[in-house]
């Protein structure tokens, strides 16, 4: 039997190496792939929120928030066009939707869906 996994040769020297979630590890997701990810988050009743830090910072726990969770948010198109108006304002910055899960009381998913570029 044979070990398929491998070690991932990430260093916080190398800021191209840094993986940002589990969805980072995956090639980049198209703009449908995207739009049904927040379809998932709306269709389970979780509140979108978008975040963006500088990438040097990416690793820290931290990020900025981009105004107010969407509590209640329901409209897909909405949510994507506060995603594009974030990443239009931080242009440099990785820019990130969580969903949060109001019964676990924690994130149900996170993804970045924009990577900056560092300064």
């Amino acid at each position: 039997m044979t070990n398929d996994i491998r070690d991932y040769a990430s260093q916080l020297s190398d800021q191209n190496s840094r993986k940002a979630g589990t969805f980072s590890y995956l090639p980049p997701m198209t703009e449908d792939e995207i739009h049904r990810q927040v379809e998932y988050i709306v269709k389970k009743g979780w509140t979108p929120a978008i975040e963006h830090t500088e990438p040097e910072h990416a690793h820290l726990s931290y990020w900025y928030m981009w105004k107010l969770p969407m509590f209640g948010e329901s409209s897909v198109p909405h949510i994507l066009s506060e995603v594009e108006a974030c990443h239009q304002a931080h242009p440099r910055n990785h820019v990130r939707l969580i969903g949060y899960d109001h019964l676990a009381q924690s994130q149900g998913t996170s993804m970045v869906i924009y990577r900056g570029t560092q300064q």
